[in-house]
């Protein structure tokens, strides 16, 4: 690719948190990025900082308020990038919700607004990315998974659910998908120190994930954006249909008991 025709990331959810890292991940590596989010209020702010970030490469951004579970509002978006950037060589599906309730507590329209986002959400916009891929010889695809995708776990059965469909989702479109020239993976985020967990984890909550995961921390936002990086680059080029768990160790420890895994004094 010539340097006046840089490649294009399209990245959903990106309004704040592991959405933004990764978009200024593709910054950094001199990509064009299409960003979209839902949040209105959080999205212009975040244009606003990018912007001024970007300064000359300004124009290597575009924004987009949209809802990735509408699948008109996500063929328009594409359409944008399209007439845009003129190409797209890689799309991270990120954007995802979740309410955390009992699952007798937990209703069907509760149930329905977190399939929408974190399940149809990759769906509609994998399929309505790949044509223009395709135009371009190819490309890859992250979905953004969860360790609730592959460990069941309390007050999580909508979004654990719709994260392990979303990494069963992964591998049907990497079978098809890679028979055309374009790459899915998934990553399986574990514990990350975003604003959210910033406010909603008790010190209770920090303090046992710190007993479970065997690096004893959460994950930075930059960790999962390099991460997603590289499925993305030319080095995984042979890397198809996996899901790359980003969690310090947390579901390779099992059950993980911190009593067995202390140091022997």
């Amino acid at each position: 690719m010539t340097s006046s025709h840089p490649p294009v990331a399209f990245v959903t959810g990106a309004a704040r948190g592991i959405g933004l890292a990764i978009a200024r991940w593709f910054f950094h590596q001199g990509y064009r990025v299409a960003v979209i989010d839902n949040d209105a209020v959080t999205l212009t702010a975040t244009e606003a900082t990018l912007r001024q970030e970007l300064g000359e490469r300004a124009d290597h951004l575009l924004v987009i308020h949209g809802d990735v579970s509408d699948p008109l509002q996500v063929a328009g978006a594409v359409q944008r990038i399209g007439s845009g950037f003129g190409r797209l060589d890689a799309l991270v599906n990120n954007a995802g919700v979740a309410t955390f309730k009992p699952i007798g507590d937990t209703t069907y329209d509760e149930w329905r607004w977190v399939m929408a986002t974190n399940l149809d959400g990759p769906f509609i916009c994998t399929q309505a990315c790949a044509p223009m891929m395709l135009k371009n010889g190819g490309g890859a695809v992250v979905n953004i998974a969860s360790i609730s995708g592959l460990r069941a776990s309390t007050l999580r059965v909508a979004y654990g659910t719709s994260k392990a469909a979303l990494i069963h989702l992964t591998r049907q479109q990497a079978v098809e998908y890679g028979n055309a020239g374009i790459r899915v993976n998934a990553i399986a985020p574990g514990p990350v120190e975003t604003e959210m967990a910033k406010k909603v984890h008790t010190p209770a909550i920090r303090a046992d994930y710190h007993d479970t995961i065997p690096l004893a921390r959460y994950g930075s936002m930059e960790e999962i954006a390099n991460a997603v990086g590289f499925l993305c680059s030319p080095q995984a080029s042979y890397i198809n249909g996996q899901v790359l768990a980003v969690d310090g160790g947390f579901d390779a420890a099992g059950v993980g008991l911190p009593t067995l895994r202390r140091p022997v004094q």
